[in-house]
């Protein structure tokens, strides 16, 4: 018999697993929801099907054969499968499973992504949740090409605003850290001329965190820091500041996120008398682009962080 005459429907396995477990095609019948001359007509038209007999007619009830025993196996995995799909599109539906990647610059990463994806995951612990953080530039491009389902990032002259669909966020504040015991810690307030004579450790040219601490330096009529190390990597900043005198100007969420509990890492904000500030990002996501229901639970969580955080 050719194998796709032999494929059972759904119907017919729930009503082998309902005689299996009860043992009687009637209340097999109730289980499944059918009358039980429909039951009996679709058991005899099963083992038509197949060519065998799968169930033994005994006076304490109905048993299966070893045909019967072969197929239950496979329509109990077959049937908990079917049951686990259905779970997984309605979680699909709901925002409770499937997978999202979104992207950040640092600050908003370290001060809303994190906490948005602690409460998604306490309601969908299975979403598989992807973060990528890196500059705005690498972040939109990878928006565009339809890599990421949102980002949070700066707009950039060289990407057409009207492509994404934009909720305003906020600037990032910069700040000056050192090593625990650094010199200038014991000024109560430092001016950027005493920062000019360190070394520094920065992120490349053009980073905004690097180009607000330059221009506060020429706001001052003061030449640029030449003793500067370049690197883009948190790490090894953290790491080089660890063992020198050097300053690094990083995003304030983060350097709090550093200093304070639990972390309480052995670092120290400088108390700068100059308010630095980076032009403000956006939550971006392309407007031709459907995001799933998953990204957006995460995407209403980041704003919902945002309103908590202006006190709205």
């Amino acid at each position: 018999m050719p194998a796709a005459r032999q494929m059972l429907k759904p119907a017919q396995l729930r009503l082998l697993q309902a005689i299996a477990e009860h043992g009687q095609v009637q209340l097999a019948a109730e289980i499944v929801g059918m009358s039980q001359p429909a039951a009996s007509r679709m058991l005899a038209e099963t083992e038509r099907q197949l060519g065998a007999s799968l169930f033994l007619r005994q006076p304490r009830g109905m048993v299966p054969t070893e045909f019967g025993l072969a197929v239950l196996r496979r329509a109990s995995v077959i049937l908990r499968e079917m049951a686990g799909m259905v779970v997984d599109l309605e979680n699909l539906r709901e925002g409770l499973g499937g997978s999202v990647r979104v992207g950040s610059v640092t600050g908003p990463a370290v001060n809303y992504l994190v906490s948005a994806i602690r409460e998604v995951k306490e309601v969908a612990p299975n979403a598989e949740i992807t973060v990528d953080v890196m500059p705005s530039r690498d972040l939109m491009t990878q928006l565009v090409a339809g890599e990421m389902d949102f980002v949070l990032a700066r707009i950039l002259p060289e990407f057409d605003s009207t492509d994404f669909s934009i909720h305003p966020m906020r600037d990032e504040k910069v700040a000056f850290l050192v090593r625990q015991g650094h010199p200038l810690m014991r000024a109560p307030i430092v001016t950027l001329t005493e920062l000019l004579g360190y070394e520094w450790i920065m992120q490349q040219r053009g980073a905004p965190i690097r180009e607000a601490t330059l221009s506060a330096f020429a706001g001052l009529g003061l030449s640029e820091p030449q003793n500067v190390v370049n690197s883009p990597s948190t790490l090894l900043t953290l790491a080089y500041l660890a063992q020198t005198d050097a300053i690094a100007p990083l995003s304030a969420e983060v350097t709090e996120l550093l200093i304070r509990p639990p972390i309480s890492a052995q670092f120290c904000v400088l108390p700068v008398a100059h308010d630095l500030r980076v032009s403000p990002y956006y939550l971006l996501h392309l407007k031709r682009r459907h995001l799933s229901a998953l990204a957006l639970r995460l995407r209403e969580g980041v704003i919902a962080q945002l309103a908590r955080d202006q006190g709205g």
